[in-house]
């Protein structure tokens, strides 16, 4: 059995050679079959594929093709690698995620990945995006990257972190000891700003009107600091005999809904909602729906996730089942739909509230002395 060696091809295309050996190449990867001077092939090479360390040819280029990636030993038996450690797939071509995610979490190659946890932390007020439920990715960027569809990383699970998600996390709040400059000086909850703006017959806004948005149905999903996303009922703007009479109801609604939300992750919260019409220079009235979302309970009273608007139609067999908001998709000038942070919160959001040790085995805190509940936000004795 001949020796595997590397030496460039025709087309700038490392190709593997063994002794007494041809060479194949199919598509832009290389493959090898050995043979001796007789009629009796030996076992086939395994397949090359991207290095991920080689050393530069004499035009300085990096990461050329190599058996198993450099990063494992052929088996001339079967033509498979045996990866090294930390490497895996097709020619030890992906990178392995670590301690498999520990089962609390999937392995996601690298343009997968996403920016921030909730789409508002990109996209905010942006002119040519239509509200988004995703977070942004790059996919785009990272395919002209040399380790694109090779490097990977976990995404964790709700309510575990790290690396590998391998911690539980323990519940956060602001800490109760945190002192202000002055006595009266004021306290600000963070307020988000949630504007939607009907289509229109042209789907720009010009003629939409406020009946637009009436008995028809939508959802808002908060994703906490903990990573865990809940979505609230359907919210229906339900007409009523005058404007503000329709407000109410819905701001109602609103309130009720993201405090009936699972496991005290929103404990108190207070909504404005408005209902009018925005002058532009391209149409004269634009129907809009606007809510004003201030947290105002102990368990979100510091920085939180944007909340998403779930404004698509979501019919039978889908939850919650949605008739759907027909909003703005195109903006000659001004804004589509949009979320974003109004007033930033200077309140805190640590883990524990800083008045305790977070047991990342159980995702239970273990408040100090003095300090009790499940955030170590209460304050068992004067000190």
């Amino acid at each position: 059995m001949g020796v595997c060696f590397i030496v460039p091809s025709v087309l700038g295309v490392p190709l593997l050679l063994g002794a007494h050996g041809t060479r194949i190449l199919s598509g832009n990867v290389a493959r090898i079959r050995t043979h001796q001077r007789t009629s009796h092939p030996l076992p086939p090479a395994a397949a090359l594929q991207i290095a991920w360390v080689d050393t530069p040819n004499k035009a300085g280029k990096f990461h050329r093709y190599a058996e198993c990636s450099g990063k494992g030993i052929c088996d001339r038996g079967t033509g498979q690698c045996a990866c090294f450690e930390g490497f895996g797939g097709k020619g030890c071509q992906r990178m392995n995620c670590p301690g498999g995610c520990s089962g609390h979490g999937t392995c996601e190659y690298m343009e997968e990945l996403a920016f921030g946890a909730v789409p508002g932390l990109y996209w905010g007020e942006k002119s040519e995006q239509e509200l988004a439920t995703d977070a942004k990715t790059f996919s785009d960027a990272a395919s002209h990257l040399w380790d694109n569809h090779k490097s990977m990383a976990c995404v964790c699970d709700p309510g575990f972190t790290d690396v590998d998600c391998s911690r539980r996390m323990c519940p956060k709040s602001n800490d109760v000891m945190n002192e202000r400059n002055g006595f009266f000086a004021q306290s600000y909850y963070q307020t988000q700003n949630i504007t939607l703006y009907g289509a229109g017959p042209s789907g720009n806004g010009t003629n939409s009107v406020l009946s637009d948005f009436y008995n028809k149905s939508f959802a808002l999903t908060f994703k906490s600091t903990n990573n865990e996303s809940f979505t609230t009922i359907p919210l229906y703007v339900m007409e009523k005999a005058t404007t503000t009479a329709t407000e109410a109801a819905l701001r109602g609604a609103i309130k009720v809904a993201l405090k009936s939300l699972p496991n005290k992750v929103i404990t108190d919260v207070d909504v404005g909602v408005t209902l009018g019409y925005e002058q532009r220079a391209y149409a004269s009235a634009i129907a809009f729906l606007n809510l004003v979302v201030e947290f105002t309970g102990a368990s979100t009273m510091g920085p939180q996730n944007l909340l998403v608007v779930e404004a698509a139609p979501c019919g039978t067999g889908c939850t919650p089942q949605l008739t759907g908001l027909k909003l703005m998709s195109t903006a000659p000038n001004g804004t589509l739909s949009f979320v974003k942070e109004q007033v930033a919160s200077d309140f805190q959001n640590y883990e524990c509230g800083r008045r305790g040790k977070c047991d990342y085995g159980s995702g239970v805190c273990d408040c100090f002395a003095g300090f009790t509940g499940e955030a170590c936000t209460v304050q068992t004795a004067l000190i």
